[in-house]
């Protein structure tokens, strides 16, 4: 076993794993936002949330593509903040996907518990995980493969869905109601399940030491990625609240083919609806998998984790990060908390577009003639999506404090642990860190 990964993905398996990574934002879970508020106020969370990621990811493909590195935004906050902000950004990275992951699964359970009752649901999230743990033992060019086929089901059915419900749609549905339900608050509560439309869409810049043209496929890949994500997430939310009231969305674990069901009664349509919904989930379980395990890699290759998560096996995979970074996710899938689970997992990525925002203006500043292919409008979209990042983050808090404060207790964890590990390795905060060709940098 060494400790490098192979260079293998093209321009449209990048974007297969953005998208796929995202896609089961689509099929479940930004439905809870209609416990907060009212259809409109939802559209309006989307709107803002929508935004940001669109300035979010051009700003994030300049990183990126100057920066192609598997710890993606702990190598972008290493270089410009130093190596605690190194080990903040890959700390947030794992607890967006770490948590983004057991939610995905349980979600998983619910759709196959829909179609066989017979199976509970939990059991089926577990099964389901580990499938796709080993499928990502076989190497990035495998799971690269698998994870396009799944998404590109995943967006037919999708498109299935909106040509079903789109003649259905009543503007009545969408202005039923108390359309300024929970007021501003709701609309600050609704906000981490709008960004469950678009949560881990940064993950494919984990991926990029494994693009086999980093600086040239990288921006094809974000660039493409982001504007299908917005499409889909767009035309979901609008055919579904559009076609079914408020209350029945906000209740269900599988909203597409509940909405169907609506339309049509239950029979085949619905019953496609759960099955291709399955491979949207898939897609996300799976491209995670993909994410959060270059993360623990690259965080183990520069010192921040033990030198065990670094080491690959034959086909150039990560199995350890790979296996115990799951195994952690698994243990929350044991909890059956989707929602709260979400609000954990949208507190990391946060937190992480903060730090990544803040490394992106530092960078400029600091390394001024740092080769960068592909640069976005400065300052103005990275202001925007550094501002729109800071008001999630309170939005968050408000919304969410009993949650966030268990959030804040494992942060602080995690520092306690950085510098005690630190101390251990005998370099105090200062840990040395390897380049991308095996030497001490």
């Amino acid at each position: 076993m060494n400790n490098e990964l192979k260079k293998t993905l093209t321009p449209i398996q990048l974007w297969g794993i953005i998208v796929g990574m995202v896609i089961s934002g689509m099929y479940c879970g930004w439905n809870y936002a209609l416990d907060f508020t009212s259809p409109v106020g939802f559209i309006i969370a989307i709107l803002i949330v929508t935004v940001f990621y669109t300035t979010f990811m051009f700003s994030y493909a300049e990183l990126s593509t100057a920066i192609p590195h598997a710890g993606g935004p702990s190598e972008y906050a290493s270089r410009s903040l130093g190596k605690f902000g190194g080990f903040f950004a890959g700390f947030s990275c794992l607890v967006e996907f770490l948590f983004a992951t057991p939610a995905i699964a349980l979600s998983i359970g619910a759709y196959i518990n829909f179609l066989v009752p017979a199976v509970p649901a939990v059991v089926a999230a577990v099964i389901a995980y580990a499938i796709f743990v080993l499928i990502n033992c076989l190497g990035i060019e495998a799971a690269a493969k698998v994870e396009l086929a799944v998404t590109i089901i995943a967006i037919a059915g999708l498109i299935l869905f909106v040509g079903a419900g789109a003649p259905h749609i009543k503007m009545s549905n969408i202005l039923a109601g108390d359309i300024f339900k929970g007021g501003f608050s709701g609309i600050f509560g609704a906000i981490p399940f709008a960004i469950w439309f678009y949560l881990a869409v940064e993950g494919g810049a984990m991926s990029a030491e494994e693009c086999e043209n980093p600086k040239r496929d990288i921006p094809k890949g974000f660039i493409l990625g982001i504007a299908t994500l917005v499409v889909l997430a767009v035309a979901t939310f609008f055919v579904t609240a559009g076609t079914t009231d408020a209350s029945v969305i906000s209740s269900s674990d599988s909203p597409l083919p509940s909405a169907l069901e609506g339309i049509y009664g239950a029979g085949l349509l619905s019953n496609v609806m759960s099955f291709i919904g399955l491979f949207g989930l898939i897609a996300s379980l799976h491209g995670i998998i993909i994410g959060y395990s270059r993360q623990g890699f690259a965080m183990s290759r520069a010192g921040y984790l033990p030198k065990l998560l670094s080491r690959t096996n034959s086909k150039g995979a990560p199995v350890y990060s790979i296996v115990i970074m799951s195994l952690i996710g698994m243990l929350f899938v044991l909890t059956g908390q989707t929602a709260v689970i979400i609000v954990i997992s949208s507190f990391g990525a946060v937190a992480l577009y903060i730090i990544s925002m803040i490394s992106l203006f530092i960078l400029r500043s600091k390394e001024p003639k740092l080769n960068r292919p592909f640069k976005v409008s400065y300052p103005i979209v990275p202001a925007i999506a550094l501002l729109i990042a800071f008001v999630f983050f309170v939005a968050l808090i408000i919304s969410n404090f009993s949650t966030v404060l268990w959030v804040i207790g494992a942060y602080a964890l995690a520092i306690v642990y950085y510098f005690v590990y630190s101390k251990i390795r005998g370099t105090s905060a200062e840990v040395v860190e390897e380049g991308l060709d095996g030497e001490i940098i």
